[in-house]
């Protein structure tokens, strides 16, 4: 992975910023919503203790029947079908049974729906109807009261007969209803509400499950209170609906409507807007309930826990878009009892506002700071990648040019620690080039220091011929001879060597064609190839470039005298040449022995030979060859190289040579 890269990875570490960010404006809407449940329980609480001080119109303890008001003319035929709207709100009774009571106009309806499987029908007037399937019905009004027994013993019009002693103005027959089907009974019938009853009670019995047939249920009634929810009006905090809830959460009273400010089209908040703020920044938010709308019935989770005498707090999604409704449900206690429960509940936009225009704020600002500081990571990092290829080029340079820079080694004026390491690898370099120019004019040096003791010995052993000396010391002076004929030779062979390096930077170039050079050194070789094998590839036309011909027969035939002592009596040798887009490649090629791994980057070094030692007579080989060879190459701004063949019958040298500069008369 490059460093731009690695850096980039390192500026995303600014994410860290919109995180905490979020959280931060996470925590923010919390207490904004603290803060307003807070506000809205106290309102609550101090609502309840008004209603409980003020002696209000409340339930007892126990519950009561809860009475529905209807604008729908319902007719006593005993079927559910006027029901319909009311069946979700039906209030169970023992025996498998569920009760319903409206109000409308002059009477109060009640309809009974018995579910038993096994039923025994009786007359109302049989003696027996006590002990088959029945329902009793208790009416009453202050100390007046009066039970009516409900039978029959076929489907249609049944009279509800009083099995009690007449009470004041209580009817003593009622005229109802008796439905049956496959899995029950109904039972329907109309009281005139004239009577104003408080209480009522009812009994349902089933012959198959055995009971009591007297033993009955009675509650008080309750019902919706329009002056109890003007009172409310009056108690209640402004823009908040209130409800007074009996116990089993039936509906007492409810003044005002859940509803929010309406907004300009350019501020309402829209579909993403919404989602952002449920998704991100909102604690659990309960769904849209149903009883945001009036219902007889509001049985939510804060609305039971209240009634069990613990305040509870909601928040649910508001019916509008980007709308919150916070719901604060409160017990109202009366001598230790939970009588009802007030619900205050208040919609409102500004907290989802708030909270999604402090984090649209932070996006922006944590994009743009993510923008500045990953620009200036990038920016930085790519000086920093410029610079240490700068560094790196400079040192591939001194590699190639042994050990050498035209000029300065670059960054050494930096102060930072990139300075630090120019400086260190430019004073490498300055003791690197130093050694290496030694090296280049050690022969030389060597040459001329030798000459003078060598001539000294020279004269000596020929002075020693001319004396008397025993016969014995003949063999000692022939091979004191040989050696200062051999001294002699290496010190030739450094000289001409040193001569050669300043011939080759003084050569001129001219335009010729390279295919004729390397043709015509060919056909010369064949001849000193004795029995092995000469071959030749040249392109099929001309290869016109501006050299020196005469370095480059000079490089040829130095590398042709090295292939030469490689290859065996019967080998192979082939010289190729070829184009290649910024000049031409010479290739040298000869059947032999591998070059070792090590050698590859050392053979054209100045003093290297990987001939075996010189035999006694043989000429003595310093290693020069190759290194005249990479001269040549880096004087027409190329390379030489070597490398195995691929199927490592032999070694391949190359030498890759440019057209050399023009100079202008």
């Amino acid at each position: 992975m490059t460093l731009r890269r690695k850096l980039l990875l390192v500026a995303l570490c600014t994410l860290v910023l919109p995180l905490a960010g979020w959280l931060y404006v996470r925590q923010m809407e919390s207490l904004l919503r603290d803060g307003q449940a807070q506000a809205l329980s106290a309102s609550a609480r101090a609502l309840a203790r008004t209603l409980a001080v003020l002696d209000t119109d409340l339930p007892p303890a126990r519950g009561g029947w809860y009475v529905q008001d209807t604008s729908v003319p319902i007719t006593v035929d005993g079927y559910g079908d006027d029901w319909a709207t009311m069946t979700p709100w039906s209030q169970p009774l023992p025996g498998n049974a569920k009760l319903m009571l409206a109000r409308e106009g002059d009477w109060l309806y009640l309809f009974i729906d018995v579910r038993t499987a096994r039923r025994t029908r009786p007359d109302v007037f049989d003696n027996a109807a006590r002990r088959a399937d029945h329902v009793t019905l208790l009416l009453g009004r202050g100390v007046e009261q009066r039970r009516y027994l409900i039978a029959s013993d076929a489907p249609g019009a049944v009279t509800a007969v009083s099995i009690d002693e007449a009470a004041g103005n209580l009817p003593g027959q009622l005229q109802a209803q008796w439905q049956e089907d496959g899995s029950g009974y109904r039972v329907e019938l109309r009281i005139p509400a004239s009577i104003v009853l408080d209480r009522l009670g009812l009994g349902v019995y089933s012959a198959a499950a055995g009971g009591d047939p007297v033993a009955q249920e009675t509650r008080p009634l309750i019902g919706f209170s329009p002056s109890t929810s003007a009172e409310l009006g009056r108690l209640a905090p402004p823009e908040v609906r209130v409800r007074l809830l009996a116990p089993g959460a039936w509906l007492l009273a409810q003044h005002g409507k859940l509803g929010v400010a309406d907004l300009p089209p350019a501020q309402r908040p829209g579909w993403f807007a919404s989602l952002v703020y449920a998704s991100l920044l909102s604690r659990r938010l309960d769904p849209a309930a149903e009883w945001a709308e009036d219902v007889p019935r509001v049985d939510l989770p804060e609305v039971r826990q209240a009634l069990g005498g613990e305040p509870a707090v909601a928040w649910r999604a508001g019916q509008s878009r980007g709308s919150v409704v916070l719901s604060a449900a409160m017990p109202v206690e009366v001598e230790g009892s939970v009588r009802a429960v007030v619900v205050l509940e208040q919609a409102n936009r500004n907290v989802p506002l708030l909270a999604n225009r402090a984090l649209l704020g932070l996006f922006i600002i944590s994009f743009l700071a993510l923008l500045v500081a990953g620009g200036v990571l990038l920016a930085f990092a790519t000086r920093l990648t410029l610079r240490l290829r700068r560094l790196r080029d400079a040192a591939e340079l001194a590699q190639q040019n042994d050990g050498r820079l035209d000029g300065r080694f670059p960054l050494t004026d930096a102060s930072d620690e990139l300075g630090d390491l120019a400086r260190s690898f430019d004073q490498l370099l300055q003791v690197v080039g130093g050694y290496t120019d030694y090296l280049r004019t050690l022969a030389s040096k060597l040459s001329h220091e030798l000459n003078t003791p060598l001539a000294i010995v020279k004269s000596s052993l020929d002075n020693l011929e001319q004396a008397s000396l025993p016969p014995e010391a003949g063999p000692y002076l022939a091979r004191a001879r040989d050696g200062v004929a051999r001294l002699g030779t290496l010190v030739r062979a450094m000289s001409e060597a040193s001569r050669m390096e300043r011939a080759i930077a003084a050569a001129e170039a001219e335009e010729v064609d390279l295919a004729a050079v390397v043709g015509g050194c060919a056909a010369a070789y064949r001849g000193l190839a004795g029995d092995r094998t000469v071959e030749c590839v040249l392109p099929d036309g001309p290869l016109r470039m501006h050299a020196a011909p005469e370095l480059l027969a000079q490089a040829l035939d130095k590398l042709f005298d090295n292939a030469l002592s490689f290859t065996p009596l019967g080998g192979w040798l082939r010289v190729s040449l070829r184009e290649v887009p910024d000049g031409a490649e010479i290739e040298l090629a000869n059947q032999g022995p591998p070059l070792p791994e090590a050698m590859h980057g050392r053979l054209f070094d100045s003093l290297v030979s990987l001939r075996d030692k010189a035999t006694p007579g043989d000429a003595p080989h310093l290693g020069l060859g190759l290194y005249v060879v990479r001269l040549v190459a880096e004087r027409h701004g190329g390379t030489a190289s070597a490398h195995n063949l691929a199927d490592g019958s032999g070694v391949a040298f190359v030498l890759h040579v440019r057209p050399m500069t023009r100079h202008r008369l």
